[in-house]
């Protein structure tokens, strides 16, 4: 009867009494494999004591620099995280807190849409790498400055918008833009050099209402659509659309001249339009 009672003490209760193989073996360290048991205690690794948290955090990174953006400093953000970004596409349109200069775009970026933000300048470096752009829309923002040069290096460039600024004055433009919009600015003919556009050979749509311009600029022979309405335009001359040595010049590509809301009495200038398919729009009485 003893000898029962001893069994059933030491079924029931040994599974709770660790076996000093087991006690051993919870005491020490859990080394990893290429631990070299020669080295002090403190240089092995260890699982318990690892912490996950550092495994991608420079040894000497101090809390301050890895400090989040400041919130409210768009500039400090990636870009498309303010922004919509798609293959080759950059939609930064009403940007809050304001946009206040051209984001750091992504390689490869074709087109770029930054439309009604707080843009007040373009500088040389803005698109200097990014050789890839075919269209910028910059409309709606308060641009009142673009450096020498911003856009020198944009070889595949085809359209530009930069209506609804504050421009005085233009930069040299591309010579591949086929449409470019300077609408609602404040460009007078000073501003605006004698060959700004005559060396643009594949120009065909040109918007320059809305300024203040004294003077119809050189237009190249690709022009079809002209809008220069609204302007301070007193006079035209004979070869301001056509070539006054010739009568028997035609100007095929052109079909459509905005004058309206200019100083300026077409009426006077018969001979300016000889060479076109139809009259300008107009103030003729």
């Amino acid at each position: 009867m003893v000898m029962l009672r001893t069994v059933f003490f030491s079924f029931v209760f040994m599974p709770w009494v660790p076996s000093s193989t087991e006690r051993q073996f919870n005491s020490k360290e859990v080394r990893l494999p290429f631990d070299d048991p020669q080295k002090p205690e403190r240089d092995r690794a260890s699982f318990v004591d690892y912490d996950h948290s550092l495994a991608f955090m420079p040894a000497d990174t101090s809390d301050d620099t890895i400090a989040s953006p400041a919130v409210g400093d768009p500039s400090d953000l990636p870009t498309c995280l303010l922004c919509v970004c798609l293959t080759g596409s950059v939609y930064c349109e009403e940007v809050v807190p304001d946009m206040t200069t051209v984001p750091a775009l992504p390689k490869e970026t074709a087109y770029l849409y930054a439309r009604y933000n707080k843009i007040k300048k373009i500088t040389v470096k803005d698109f200097a790498d990014i050789l890839t752009l075919k269209r910028i829309d910059l409309t709606g923002n308060v641009i009142s400055e673009i450096e020498d040069g911003a856009f020198s290096k944009l070889h595949q460039l085809e359209e530009l918008s930069l209506a609804e600024n504050r421009l005085v004055k233009l930069p040299v433009l591309p010579a591949k833009l086929i449409s470019f919009n300077a609408n609602h600015n404040r460009l007078r003919t000073k501003g605006v050099k004698a060959n700004a556009f005559k060396k643009l050979t594949k120009l065909t749509f040109l918007y320059l209402a809305y300024n203040e311009l004294e003077a119809v600029p050189q237009i190249p022979e690709t022009v079809r659509i002209l809008h220069l309405q609204n302007n301070n335009i007193t006079s035209i001359s004979d070869e301001t659309f056509c070539k006054g040595n010739t009568t028997h010049y035609i100007r095929e590509n052109m079909n459509e001249i905005r004058l309206d809301g200019n100083p300026v009495f077409l009426a006077q200038y018969p001979n300016s339009f000889i060479c076109l398919k139809s009259l300008p729009i107009g103030k003729y009485y």
